[in-house]
């Protein structure tokens, strides 16, 4: 976000007050490398993703190899973009998504999300009071997840060429040794975990677009799950496979299982917990909820041994009390995923074909 280059810096050491962002909207200066996106920079993004990382005030963030490696001995790094529509919907906001998303992938290697990126693109005309309580999402999804946004980027486009907001995050995070998880890993006689209702992103957002017609209240599951999967590696540090189930939800995640690890997958119905309202969301629009994004749920593949341990821990989590064990792996048919109705009868899952819904995340 830097007026000259492409990193977000600022210095504890500046002896100069900091820029103030005077103007309601955004507008083509911001992106100039001036004097206006430098107000920018400083009272918007600086102001408050402030820290020792960011204080050099220079064109990227410098970390000691030394304090990585004190949390284990591979780094893990990722990046997402978000273009979500509405920008803010019932339990978060495009800032929330952009720091838990990026946290969620992370931690799904069963690494320790450390360090954020933060690339913004702002349409003009943007609200800048919009942009501050995004900013102010991230601050506080980051301060739970325990990161720090430590660089960033910083473009305006003119009036139409974007819609208000497009974020990317990038992370860098520590995986521990002796942790090992990759969706190749799973094996027969494991079992499928969720960590809770599954479908509330997806629903959340239809009921922001107003598409569903009806009065109910489902928010988005948006949360960062790094310590989750921390309390699940203490309880068992052999778990096999870990995956956030985003775009595409649950089907998508177990599809790429059964297929990177040549097994089949059984899943259960009447062990799926999700919401009433999220049912009916479905009926009503013709939709299958575990085709549904979530933004806050993570598939496991553990063996199946260590199961009731491992959603014990998860269960006293915040994000993990609504734990359950929705399923087993199995030898056959290989790379296949099979529901178990509720009336008796089996159906295969396959994977996602085209999109359920548009501008998701």
């Amino acid at each position: 976000m830097s007026s000259h280059t492409n990193s977000t810096t600022t210095s504890g050491h500046a002896k100069r007050p900091r820029g103030k962002l005077r103007d309601s909207h955004i507008n083509l200066s911001h992106g100039s490398g001036g004097k206006a996106m430098r107000d920018l920079i400083e009272d918007v993004f600086v102001s408050a993703f402030d820290n020792p990382l960011l204080a050099a005030l220079e064109d990227q963030a410098v970390f000691s190899l030394a304090d990585l490696a004190r949390h284990g001995d591979r780094l893990a790094f990722t990046t997402d973009t978000f273009v979500v529509d509405p920008l803010f919907f019932p339990g978060g906001d495009i800032g929330t998504l952009a720091v838990a998303g990026t946290v969620n992938d992370l931690a799904m290697s069963g690494a320790v999300p450390l360090f954020l990126s933060c690339g913004m693109v702002l349409e003009e005309g943007l609200s800048a009071d919009v942009l501050r309580q995004v900013v102010a999402s991230m601050k506080r999804t980051a301060q739970q997840a325990g990161v720090s946004i430590v660089t960033g980027d910083t473009k305006v486009v003119e009036r139409g060429a974007a819609d208000k907001l497009f974020i990317n995050t990038a992370g860098v995070g520590v995986v521990p040794k002796g942790i090992s998880i990759s969706a190749q890993n799973a094996r027969p006689g494991d079992a499928v975990i969720v960590n809770g209702h599954l479908g509330d992103h997806g629903t959340a957002i239809l009921i922001a677009r107003n598409e569903l017609g009806v009065e109910c209240q489902v928010p988005s599951d948006c949360q960062p799950l790094g310590t989750l999967v921390a309390a699940m590696l203490a309880a068992c540090p052999e778990i096999h496979c870990l995956r956030d189930a985003t775009r595409g939800g649950l089907a998508t995640v177990l599809n790429e299982f059964a297929e990177s690890s040549n097994v089949g997958i059984r899943i259960h119905e009447s062990m799926l917990p999700i919401r009433e309202e999220v049912k009916g969301a479905c009926e009503i629009l013709g939709l299958d909820p575990l085709y549904l994004a979530n933004e806050g749920k993570l598939v496991a593949i553990v063996p199946g041994a260590s199961a009731a341990r491992v959603v014990a821990a998860m269960r006293q989590h915040p994000a993990g009390e609504h734990a359950a064990i929705i399923g087993e792996v199995t030898a056959t048919p290989p790379g296949s995923v099979v529901l178990h109705t509720a009336f008796g009868g089996q159906r295969i899952v396959d994977m996602l074909v085209g999109e359920q819904l548009p501008r998701i995340c």
